[in-house]
């Protein structure tokens, strides 16, 4: 547990974890947004249409990718909240009517921790006696007893980040000139992918590398299927 600066209010790991959830939420979020985006506009410039064909077609794509995302998100984050409050609800009435049994439950967490037996039931107890059910939560259920993310932030959040990423590649493609489109949007499209691989890897404290090398692979791969396909079948009408 750490403190904030400059107050003596405690900021839980479980706090900070999710709030750096929800930014790798949001920087996948614009990955979303960029990679289904580039491939939807390179697709649609292999069949050689215009700059306007290519706006309508594109303005299309990140609103419809923009409103998936934001109720895809609502949907999923509103089922979690639902599973929660309905483990919260079994745990208060566990609570109530087995509290021995839950006093219990909570020690043989700690036991099976490594803690001895009579120094487990102690600190279970003491839980118990402040917040039985925060106990019960956090240990039990791998949850917090109080904070719920609410489904309208997370699908609004989804919303913005994706329609955000989706911005570049469209922007590039329909910004440049028809004979230099496709190399601005190739351009442009890898280096977000690299600073949203690079940002990823940040908030997971781990190596950069691989994940921009990821993130440019498979967005260079829907570019170029895509791209085919286009060409392909706008070959044939």
């Amino acid at each position: 547990m750490t403190t904030t600066a400059g107050t003596d209010q405690p900021v839980t790991d479980t706090k900070i974890h999710g709030k750096l959830n929800w930014l790798r939420a949001g920087v996948l979020g614009a990955n979303d947004g960029i990679v289904s985006t580039a491939g939807l506009v390179m697709g649609v410039a292999g069949a050689n249409v215009s700059s306007h064909a290519l706006l309508i077609a594109g303005l299309a794509g990140v609103v419809a990718g923009a409103l998936s995302m934001a109720g895809g998100e609502y949907v999923s984050v509103s089922s979690q909240k639902d599973t929660e409050l309905a483990a919260l609800d079994a745990g208060r009435r566990q609570i109530r009517d087995d509290p021995e049994g839950e006093l219990n439950d909570l020690a043989a967490i700690f036991t099976a921790k490594g803690v001895e037996p009579l120094l487990a039931h102690d600190v279970a107890l003491q839980m118990s006696e402040r917040d039985a059910l925060g106990a019960l939560a956090e240990l039990k259920l791998g949850i917090d007893a109080e904070e719920r993310t609410s489904p309208w932030h997370a699908a609004w959040a989804s919303m913005v980040a994706f329609t955000l990423g989706a911005i570049i590649p469209l922007l590039a493609m329909v910004l440049s000139p028809a004979s230099g489109r496709i190399a601005a949007t190739i351009v442009s499209v890898t280096a977000a992918l690299i600073l949203t691989g690079w940002t990823s890897a940040r908030l997971g404290g781990g190596s950069p590398v691989r994940p921009m090398v990821r993130n440019v692979l498979v967005g260079s791969l829907a570019m170029g299927v895509t791209f085919v396909v286009g060409h392909y079948v706008g070959a044939q009408f």
